[in-house]
């Protein structure tokens, strides 16, 4: 007779990744207010008691998604830096527009973007894993910007001057895309990253 394949448990790490991901499906679609024990247990197709298990709570999860999120960004922007080569403009470049291109310009990631920010307010965890994240995320454009000559003095408020260019334009392109193209939106940032690089100096 032949032998039954041994049962096998999940790997944790893929069980946690598919909770995470689940999550993430679940407020983009419903919100915050939509995001319980049972909607995510119910998304990701397992028992709700899971998620105590691999969180301790859904308020836990929840952070790991936002935590999830962000990493995903910061690998394509990292990525379209490395790509770009040495040069300090082309490295800028690719990361203003690496943020106008899928994975980052992506319906559904606003959507789970907007329920985290509905949750900065109500939650002083996730407000403070928010301004972490943008923390970071300035500094490295911080970085850029200072390797293309803008002067310390004024390094934060160009920083966030740019941060507030790709934003508005990566949100027009989120929620409506046929109003222009991607190569488009970077074109229009690369012409506002003249301008506040010009000033900045």
């Amino acid at each position: 007779m032949a032998s039954q394949p041994a049962f096998r448990r999940e790997d944790p790490d893929a069980r946690r990744a598919s909770l995470i991901a689940a999550c993430a499906r679940v407020l983009a679609r419903e919100g915050a207010a939509g995001a319980s024990v049972r909607a995510i247990a119910a998304e990701a197709g397992v028992s709700p008691g899971l998620i105590g298990h691999y969180f301790g709570g859904v308020d836990a999860l929840v952070a790991a998604s936002y935590a999830a999120a962000d990493a995903r960004v910061t690998a394509a922007l990292d990525a379209a830096v490395a790509a770009a080569g040495p040069e300090p403009r082309a490295r800028l470049d690719a990361y203003v527009s690496a943020s106008l291109l899928p994975p980052i310009a992506d319906s559904e990631l606003l959507s789970t973007w907007i329920a985290f920010w509905s949750l900065v307010r109500a939650r002083p965890d996730i407000a403070a894993q928010h301004d972490e994240q943008y923390g970071r995320f300035r500094q490295r454009l911080e970085a850029l910007l200072s390797d293309n000559g803008v002067p310390p003095a004024v390094l934060r408020s160009t920083a966030i001057a740019v941060t507030a260019l790709v934003d508005g334009l990566w949100l027009e392109l989120c929620l409506s895309p046929e109003t222009f193209e991607a190569g488009e939106a970077a074109a229009i940032a690369r012409d506002g990253l003249d301008a506040l690089i010009s000033t900045g100096r």
